[in-house]
């Protein structure tokens, strides 16, 4: 059967979309790791995309951002073994990478959850389901896998295929509302691994009840059974799921090639009876399937398969490929037919002919069963044959045929119309058309574009898989059509043009797509735009309005209410009357028209037809001028306008080309389009003399150019003189139109040189001014190209004579030029001479050459030019007329103290004697200072009491001249604001500026320095920013300024090598030299400073109070003599060092003899001590006797305490719930250790006025952290300080943890990358050094990372119980024992150096304690020590009380009070020391129960101390939990206070120690017999401690995140440095884990627990975390006899820990952080600038800039902004 009847419609819904049809930024990808990626999986309803690839597995948004990534492998794995993997019996087994295999989703049923399922390559291909919404949380994973647990394809290559179905379970009782959800999985056959797993098993996903387990392959699910697993491999391409049955795809060898088949079973089926299959033929050769998808077509369901031709006989694919396309009906038909023939016809068809047979090798045969039995039984039964393939394939024919590999096909419907995107392996998404037309919709990272090719919910873009890569590429672009042509024009299927919108878009977004004629399809063959048919008229005159009329046939229908407009050109729009197709606009007026284009009778206007602002259509309109076409053709105009394709005509007695149908005078020749016969030839006789008037001829009925005057010959001479009569003969026709006068023959630009002179000549003549080119001329109107001038040019004036003139007047001017006005009248009352009227005289007057007028009095002295006014123009002569006499003055204003210097200039000034000459600003004196010339006088102005404008005059004796209308403005004296700088050195240099108001008035200021004496210096030092302000004072006096300045010599510069200065300073190059002094800044500035290294200049970097920095140059330089000499640079090479100086070989010499005295005096020495020795040795000789029987009864008595405690005290530790400290308490404990305020609890101490600055700036310094650049220079700089101490260091970095912790990767990407110089400089040292101690910033941010990321895992596998149960212990334990109060020392510990070494006899004593319980008042029992202090008491009780409760919730022991109450009014205050303390000698004993004497069982109470007490409070929170011994040198009014034993080396005799002197000494000289109570303790202990360190290093789980992903960046470190040393590698992670966290937590459990650690228990915890570090070291753990005890007394367990080693491989202010990190840039913050200033990336950046606007803002720095 063939499937290519599927309707040929489907044929024209395949097309291309256009290369880059996307707008710009449309299509959106991802980079992935993984490749290559091989599936792609979309949860449309919670908008999750997953991605699965090698090693690797995605959750992403559906906008592609990456929400989780999870590493999927490698692992140690083989294909030849089955999982676990032991290397011992795998010995192949290596690093394998694993391929994603199958990525599918299974829904939720009920309650129960859905999950993702991801099957990978490893272990024999099991799978696992993760959380669909946090892909990193696991469900369901088997770490011991059994073989029918083996679902994918163990090898790369191979394929596997699933769908995961739904049915009800009719085996199995029980369930989820009886549902059984199961995976068929289609696997491909594998050569390695387990052999037996059949190409289609079925799967159990739920429920999973045991023994059964998930992914199981079970017997009573079904499987495909094959007789030969080989013979069959089938190679699976597609899986899915339609109506009741599951379909396969694959190809498959069939007898000599390849084919692709179709397979099907029921899903109810479990056992597979319903199996059959039928193979796919795609004419053309096309063999091999590589791609498929059900998609929908005319509302049926057809299967899109993409094929490609294999390579001959082999199963290799070809690039040739094609797209076939199978109905989903005609499928089912075939497999149908397939069942039915096998059924009951025993596999033969009508013919004979094979139809169906049994294949996959199996004993089965198609049989002849009744022919109900399909219909009966459709899905098979036990009965039935199976499984069947038909043998007679369903053809198609290739709807696309591709060159290039075809890999992937998806489908989406459009409007009812399907569309398939392909793509191949060119990373190639295509749309296609028939015939084989392909274009690239999107090009991706060229690798072949996976099967997994899926659609978004919304139909609107595609999601592509490559190699690397997830892009996500929208359908269409219609949007980026513009116009109707374009869109029509892209034959897209998706688009189509919105014609009252105005746009390409989709279907469904044009509003009336359902109308017709609104939305056109763009695919459509017959889509056309919306046209304008016809427009009528087409063409009109520009001189009138008209009706025009569109038609226009696809116009889309209207409402009601809405209307079309018209808008011509870029006119205003004109409303449009719609009748059908046909629409009617008013044409412009003719005013509104824009000007025709120049050398052009006609303009084309487009008619835009209108929907509100929508342009419907488009038609063009011609406007025509008839004027315009006769004066474009001035020989034959009557021709070319009656000739013209316009409807003009002619009027010739008026020489008029109109489009009227009449003309003035009546005669009109009208246009070619009406033809008439042509009129005869006329001669006309013309001579001056005689005058001949034909008669009038009527031309209205005479159209066409023949009806024209014509002169086609001259018979009369063709030369005429000027000024004779003579007659001229025309021949020609039509001229009887014309009346035949004398002729008068001129010139227009004869004699007319100027417009004025043209405009003069009569009217009648025709003669006007025209602008044209080559120049203006005088021409005949008619024959002027251009509109002739109506105004003339402004009147020019070249010459006037006289250039002077007297006051008086009286004089003619002359006023020659051009433009002089068109006749005298013109110019009267418009002359003016300086300003003055001047009276035009009509006798020397000539038109516009000359104008004579008489010069009139002015009254003074004046100069100005002359005007000449013609109409609305003036002329301005170029030189100045003058009026004589004349004064001027060009200054004109100056301080009202005087001084300024007033130039006079005029003519005659030496008019009588010199002494006579005065001259006044107004009554005040001008001062005569020069000598006075005959043109002009200079006086100084002198001062005035007022400001205001003054005349100038002169005084010549008694006459006086004052100049005219100027005025002399006595303005106020400048003010002086600031003079900046206000110091300087005596030597002077300094450039001062001055700033104030008015200083411009000043013709020459000078500045003077006044300098303050240097004893008012020193009396007034105190007072200087005062007094500097208040002398700050300008004194004008002439013209000197003067300015209070205070001078300073303080300054000093040290030498450069102060150590020696006969010495030159040693310089490496490539640094800078610092120069030492005081005061440096007081008078000079980094600019001012220039400091030089011999002959050359040393660049100036920084310059401070205290040090000077320059730059000197690289090479050496000559030495020259220089002012202030700091001592010689001598620049180190790589020359041989000097000899040894004297000095030193002196000093040599002294030493040698020193070293041989001493020597001899030891030897001395060693010889008397050996002496004594063999007297000590006899004497311990007699006591060893003694000795062994008081060692051998100490032993006895603490081994049997030790035996009773062991047993007591898993009894007595446990308790209430652990108290955690939360998060913030454990970071400040963590971070800070040891402050008492840490950062993260406090707040900014600032004033309220400064809070917003100062926060500004902190948050652009925390934007300046966020560069990484800027962070790890900063931190290079600060560790290049030497000031810079190692606690600044680790205080540094835990500001920037503080910081940057909501910025968690970027902290770890800065880490890594300072962790990397780190290792850096250790490889080129030592590196089994590195990360040892915490000497670096970055050292301390690795602990800090290390706790942040271990916090959670802390909580809950080590601190939630182990660890808190071990101090339980230690307490317990040492509290059981006497405690030394003074000295810290203990009778229980595991510490040698903290081990009380005396046996103290004690007793326990129970004290009845009263516990107020709300109102009511309950006993509690507890146990004490009669030997224990009073507060150790009040310790215990409060530990009993308060047991379990947090620490830092208790009242403190020091804020209480204990009585003792015996009866009803006994009571008794108890306390360490009061007057009942005994004191013998200089020793005073603290109080314990025992001094007071309190039985067993008393009672007694905790009070709240008094205030006068000196407490300090109920609820006192301690910091850290910690509490220390009293110090031992603690005096006491020269009393030294002690508990249990004397700290001193020869304590007194206690009056209770009744033992001898003897036992004494005996216990002092071998106090080693007290070491079995710390055996006593670490047996107590051995469990607590191992429950600890299992829980730090147990491999049952995997460790955190945090430490593999660090481990393997040392590991990668390693690699790269070339460290083979497994060892280096072990001390680098011991050091950066074991050492530098858990050690430290070990130590400090009151970082994580609110617990109180006092010394005791602190002694004990160092000792158990020396055995951790032990544990973890890789050298051999070797002990002897003179190893420390804390050493030997682990000595045992340490190989044990050591095996566990091996096998183990946001609360905070962030403000403050910043403030506190800010003072270390401001304390060296001219480092940090000159290091960013050296840099070129952070120049590029402005990093110095942006950290000075950050000084700026927080603290008011003055910066170089």
């Amino acid at each position: 059967m063939l499937a290519s009847s599927i309707p040929p419609s489907l044929l024209l819904f395949l097309h291309i979309l256009s290369p880059f049809s996307q707008p710009v930024d449309a299509s959106k990808h991802v980079e992935l790791k993984g490749a290559p990626l091989s599936h792609l999986l979309l949860d449309p309803g919670a908008g999750h995309i997953y991605v699965g690839g090698v090693n690797n597995l995605y959750q992403l948004t559906t906008g592609l951002e990456v929400l989780l990534h999870v590493k999927t492998g490698p692992y140690r794995d083989s294909p030849e073994c089955l999982p676990p993997i032991v290397l011992q019996e795998c010995p192949s087994a290596k690093d394998t990478d694993n391929y994603n295999k199958l990525l599918l989703m299974e829904t939720g049923q009920g309650v129960e959850p859905g999950s993702l399922i991801v099957c990978g390559s490893l272990f024999q291909g099991i799978c696992e389901k993760r959380n669909l919404s946090n892909i990193s949380q696991l469900i369901y994973q088997t770490s011991n896998p059994v073989d029918t647990q083996y679902v994918a394809a163990n090898a790369p290559g191979v394929s596997t295929v699933a769908v995961v179905i739904t049915t009800k379970n009719k085996q199995e009782g029980g369930g989820d509302g009886d549902v059984l959800r199961l995976m068929l999985v289609g696997r491909s056959y594998t050569s390695k691994g387990p052999g037996d797993i059949p190409p289609i098993t079925t799967r159990r996903l739920f429920p999973v009840v045991p023994p059964r387990r998930a992914f199981s392959q079970e017997e009573e699910l079904g499987k495909l059974v094959v007789g030969s697993y080989s013979d069959y491999n089938n190679h699976f391409v597609k899986a899915v799921v339609h109506g009741n049955h599951v379909y396969f795809l694959f190809s498959r060898r069939h007898k000599k090639e390849y084919r692709t088949y179709a397979s099907r079973l029921c899903i109810s089926d479990r056992s597979f009876y319903s199996y059959v299959e039928v193979p796919l033929l795609c004419q053309g050769g096309y063999n091999l399937a590589q791609g498929a998808w059900l998609g929908n077509h005319s509302g049926e369901p057809h299967l899109f398969v993409v094929m490609a031709a294999g390579q001959a006989s082999t199963p290799v694919a070809t690039n040739r490929s094609a797209l076939c396309v199978y109905g989903m009906a005609e499928l089912d038909t075939m497999l149908r037919r397939a069942q039915e023939v096998c059924y009951t016809e025993g596999g033969q068809g009508s013919g004979g002919k094979e139809e169906a047979y049994i294949e996959y090798g199996v004993s089965s045969k198609c049989l002849k069963l009744p022919k109900v039995s399909l219909s009966e039984y459709p899905c098979g039964g036990e009965h039935t044959p199976n499984p069947i393939a038909s043998a007679v394939p369903l053809k198609a024919t290739p709807i696309v045929n591709s060159t290039i590999q075809l890999t992937a096909v998806t489908t989406a419907t459009e409007a009812g119309h399907t569309i398939a995107f392909l793509g191949d392996r060119k990373g190639q998404l295509q749309k296609v058309t028939p015939p084989t037309c392909f274009t690239a919709v999107s090009h991706m990272n060229g690798s072949a574009v996976s099967a997994d090719l899926l659609l978004d919910e919304s139909q609107e873009h595609v999601y592509v898989l490559t190699n690397s890569r997830l892009s996500k590429v929208p359908v269409s672009s219609c949007e980026k059509q513009t116009d109707c042509r374009s869109c029509l024009a892209v034959r897209d299927p998706y688009c189509g043009w919105c014609v009252l919108e105005g746009r390409c878009s989709r279907k469904h977004q044009c509003q009336r797509h359902l109308q017709p004629n609104h939305w056109l399809w763009s695919f459509e063959p017959t889509s056309q735009c919306v046209t304008v048919q016809s427009l009528q008229p087409a063409n009109h005159s520009k001189e009138e309005q008209t009706q025009v009329t569109l038609s226009v046939p696809q116009l889309p229908a209207l409402a009601k209410e809405e209307s079309l407009s018209c808008i011509f050109g870029l006119l205003p729009p004109q409303p449009a009357i719609v009748m059908g197709n046909s629409i009617t606009c008013q044409s412009p007026a003719p005013e509104h028209l824009p000007p025709l284009p120049t050398g052009s009778n006609h303009m084309i206007l487009p008619v835009s037809l209108m929907f509100g602002h929508v342009t419907v259509t488009t038609g063009n309109m011609t406007f025509y001028d008839c004027m315009a076409v006769s004066r474009l053709n001035q020989s034959s105009q009557c021709l070319a306008c009656v000739s013209s394709v316009w409807r003009c005509n002619w009027c010739p007695l008026d020489q008029l080309c109109t489009h009227n149908h009449s003309c003035p005078n009546q005669h009109i020749i009208l246009n070619h389009r009406v033809r008439r016969p042509a009129a005869p030839s006329v001669s006309i006789f013309l001579s001056v003399s005689l005058s001949l008037t034909p008669p009038p001829l009527c031309l209205q009925d005479s159209p066409g150019p023949t009806s024209c005057p014509l002169v086609y010959d001259l018979q009369s001479p063709a030369l005429v003189p000027m000024g004779l009569s003579a007659t001229v003969v025309l021949r020609g026709r039509n001229l009887d139109v014309y009346t035949v006068s004398p002729l008068q023959l001129y010139d227009c630009s004869a004699g007319q040189s100027d417009c004025s002179q043209c405009r003069a000549v009569p009217k009648e003549y025709g003669c006007v001014w025209c602008p044209g080119s080559p120049a203006p001329s005088c021409v005949y109107s008619r024959t002027c190209s251009s509109k002739p001038a109506d105004t003339c040019p402004p009147p020019q004036i070249t010459k006037v004579e006289p250039a002077s003139g007297p006051l008086e007047g009286g004089i003619l001017v002359t006023i020659t030029g051009s433009n002089l006005g068109m006749k005298y009248e013109d110019v009267v009352g418009g002359v003016t001479v300086a300003g003055i009227q001047c009276l035009p005289q009509s006798k020397g007057y000539k038109i516009s050459t000359r104008v004579v007028c008489e010069l009139q009095p002015s009254g003074k002295q004046k100069e100005g030019p002359i005007l000449v006014t013609v109409g609305t123009t003036r002329g301005r002569s170029t030189k100045m007329f003058t009026y004589q006499v004349r004064l001027s003055s060009p200054v004109l204003r100056g301080p009202v103290s005087g001084g300024t210097r007033l130039t006079i200039k005029g003519r005659q000034l030496l008019t009588g004697q010199t002494s006579d000459l005065s001259a006044f600003l107004g009554t005040q004196p001008c001062y005569i200072v020069e000598e006075v010339n005959d043109t002009q006088l200079v006086c100084q102005t002198g001062s005035s009491n007022r400001t205001g404008l003054v005349p100038v005059r002169v005084l010549f004796g008694k006459a006086e001249r004052t100049i005219p209308n100027v005025t002399f403005h006595y303005l106020e004296d400048p003010v002086i604001t600031s003079a900046i700088p206000a110091e300087s050195f005596y030597a002077g240099g300094r450039v001062i500026r001055v700033e104030g108001r008015n200083l411009d008035v000043v013709q020459q200021p000078i500045i003077s320095v006044w300098v303050e004496p240097l004893e008012v210096q020193r009396v007034k030092r105190k007072k200087r920013l005062a007094l500097l302000t208040s002398k700050q004072q300008l004194v004008f006096n002439s013209t000197m300024t003067t300015v209070r300045q205070t001078d300073q010599s303080e300054t000093i510069l040290f030498p450069i090598n102060r150590e020696n200065l006969d010495v030159p300073f040693r310089f490496k190059p490539g640094g800078v030299i610092a120069v030492e002094g005081q005061d440096l800044t007081r008078a000079m500035s980094k600019e001012e400073v220039k400091a030089w290294l011999g002959d050359q200049e040393c660049d100036v970097k920084t310059l401070d109070s205290t040090h000077l920095y320059c730059d000197p140059p690289e090479v050496q330089p000559l030495r020259i003599h220089i002012q202030v000499d700091l001592g010689l640079v001598q620049y180190d090479s790589n020359s041989l060092l000097p000899a040894v100086p004297l000095a030193a070989q002196i000093g040599l010499g002294a030493g040698a003899a020193v070293i041989i005295l001493s020597v001899l005096v030891i030897i001395l020495m060693y010889r008397r001590k050996s002496k004594q020795a063999l007297r000590d040795y006899k004497k311990v000789l007699l006591q060893l006797e003694t000795l062994e029987i008081n060692v051998g009864d100490q032993c006895r008595k603490e081994f049997t305490d030790l035996m009773t405690e062991m047993m007591d005290l898993s009894s007595d530790v446990g308790g209430p719930g652990v108290p955690l400290l939360d998060y913030r308490i454990y970071a400040e404990r963590v971070f800070f250790p040891g402050q008492q305020t840490a950062p993260l609890s406090r707040q900014l101490d600032l004033p309220e006025s400064r809070r917003q600055t100062v926060e500004q700036g902190l948050q652009q310094l925390n934007n300046l952290l966020n560069n990484r650049l800027f962070l790890t220079r900063f931190i290079h700089t600060l560790e290049a300080q030497q000031g810079f101490s190692q606690r600044d260091r680790g205080y540094v970095a835990s500001l920037l943890t503080m910081a940057l912790h909501d910025k968690l990767e970027y902290f770890t990407e800065v880490m890594k990358s300072l962790l990397q110089d780190l290792v850096q400089q250790y490889v080129a040292k030592n590196p089994k050094l590195m990360l040892r101690r915490t000497e670096t910033v970055v050292e301390k941010m690795l602990t800090n990372w290390m706790s942040i990321c271990l916090y959670s895992f802390l909580k809950v596998s080590v601190a939630g119980e182990p660890l808190y149960m071990l101090y339980r212990a230690i307490k317990y334990q040492v509290d059981k024992g006497p405690v030394d109060a003074v000295t810290g020392k203990a009778k229980r510990t595991l510490n040698d150096s903290h081990l009380l070494r005396e046996d103290i006899e004690y007793c326990s004593v129970t004290l009845t304690v009263l516990v107020k319980n709300g109102v009511e008042v309950q006993p509690c029992p507890v146990k004490v020590l009669d030997t224990d202090t009073i507060t150790q008491v009040k310790d215990k009780i409060l530990d009993q009380v308060y047991r379990g409760a947090p620490f830092s919730q208790r009242p403190s022991a020091d804020s209480l009070d204990l009585e003792w109450r015996s009866g009803q009014a006994g009571h008794l205050t108890l306390s360490d020391d009061d007057v009942t303390a005994v004191v013998q000698g200089r020793w005073k004993r603290l109080n314990t129960l025992q001094h007071y004497k309190v039985p067993d069982g008393a009672t007694v109470a905790l009070i709240p101390r008094s205030q006068s007490s000196g407490g300090v409070g109920v609820n006192q929170v301690f910091q850290t939990g910690e509490k220390t011994p009293m110090l031992e040198g603690e005096e006491e009014e020269g009393l030294r206070l002690w508990h249990l034993v004397k700290s001193s080396e020869d304590p007194e005799i206690p009056k209770h120690r009744k033992s001898s002197m003897r036992e004494r000494e005996r216990a002092k000289a071998i106090p080693e017999i007290y070491l079995t109570r710390l055996l006593s303790m670490k047996g107590t202990l051995q469990k607590f401690v191992d429950d600890v360190f299992v829980a730090i290093l147990s491999t049952k789980r995997p460790p955190p995140i945090a430490v593999r992903f660090f481990f393997d960046f040392l590991d990668d470190m390693a690699e790269k440095h070339g460290i083979d040393d497994p060892e280096t590698v072990h001390i680098w992670k011991t050091n950066s884990l074991p050492l530098r966290f858990w050690v430290n937590i070990l130590k400090n459990p009151q970082f994580v627990l609110d617990v109180q650690v006092t010394d005791s228990i602190d002694a004990v915890l160092s000792v158990i975390a020396q055995t951790f570090i032990d544990s973890c070291t890789t050298s051999e753990h070797k002990v002897g006899r003179d190893s420390p005890v804390n050493k030997l007394l682990y000595a045992r367990e340490i190989p044990r820990y050591k095996q566990l080693v091996e096998s183990f491989a946001s609360e905070m202010n962030n403000l403050v952080a910043l403030h506190e990190l800010y003072k270390y840039i401001n304390k060296y913050y001219d480092q940090i600038i000159m290091s960013l200033e050296e840099d070129s990336s952070g120049q590029k950046m402005q990093l110095a800039y942006r950290l000075q606007q950050v000084a700026a803002l927080v603290e008011n720095k003055v910066t170089d902004l």
